[in-house]
């Protein structure tokens, strides 16, 4: 109870301002701007031109991780009981280096040049970042600039989310009941803004924002696949947290399907 009691105080320490921001913001949707002005935006004096899904093209392939990777730690949060609790059938392991199958997981892969002249419409559907078993889940994930976030509490203890980014105006936003949700929107393009959770260090989540949809995170034996790609040449990176960027290019022609690799190797 005492140990509970002192998690408790912490983080009402931790989130009292922030909760009186958030009030006084709205801390709701378009509350926050991009502190860096001209960044490229969703907003674009480029007509938007849809792309003809006759001839739209397609980027595929893994990201392959050479070498032996390194051991997943274990997470610290058997100091705190209403996280260990969440996981009480076994240990909780980092997730900055994932290998499975011979590729790296959780990089974020998208089109780095190749697009400039085009807008793209800003989806209507949210993106939802979750505070879920004392993680960010999804780890990594992509958004467009404009596009409506989601930061939803699953789980039955209180959370706050920091945004820590070169691009985009900072904000430090309160989830202190289950169920609960705030909604953002990134207004400038960043690869990659980080979000923290100040009551519980260990949680880290990072966020890719774009100007136009064509991005993708590994999976499963480091596979991803974009889709939808107008013809043309193309200079796709590769970004992971712990081993920097990858960059190739690639031509697409009219309704084709390209595969392209990329090597990630053990420090």
């Amino acid at each position: 109870m005492r140990r509970d009691l002192g998690w408790r105080m912490l983080a009402a320490a931790v989130l009292a301002p922030t909760l009186w921001m958030a009030g006084c913001s709205g801390g709701g949707e378009g509350s926050s701007k991009s502190a860096v002005e001209g960044q490229a935006t969703g907003v674009s004096n480029t007509e938007i031109a849809p792309i003809d899904p006759a001839t739209a093209a397609t980027v595929t392939g893994r990201m392959i991780f050479e070498g032996a990777p390194p051991e997943r730690r274990e997470l610290p949060m058997k100091g705190n009981p209403e996280c260990s609790a969440l996981h009480a059938t076994g240990t909780t392991l980092s997730e900055d280096v994932i290998v499975s199958e011979g590729g790296l997981e959780n990089v974020f892969v998208y089109v780095k040049s190749g697009l400039e002249g085009r807008a793209f419409a800003v989806p209507a559907k949210p993106a939802v970042i979750d505070n879920k078993n004392c993680l960010y889940q999804p780890h990594v994930i992509g958004v467009q600039v404009g596009q409506s976030v989601e930061l939803l509490n699953s789980d039955p203890t209180l959370h706050n989310v920091r945004l820590k980014s070169n691009n985009q105006r900072n904000w430090n936003i309160g989830l202190p009941f289950q169920g609960m949700k705030q909604t953002k929107k990134f207004e400038a393009v960043e690869v990659m803004a980080t979000l923290k959770c100040d009551v519980h260090p260990w949680m880290t989540g990072y966020v890719g924002v774009l100007n136009h949809p064509y991005f993708a995170v590994t999976g499963t034996g480091g596979a991803y696949s974009i889709s939808g790609l107008p013809p043309g040449d193309y200079e796709i990176e590769a970004w992971h947290e712990t081993y920097g960027t990858r960059t190739a290019s690639v031509s697409v022609g009219p309704s084709e399907t390209r595969s392209l690799d990329l090597t990630f190797a053990a420090s």
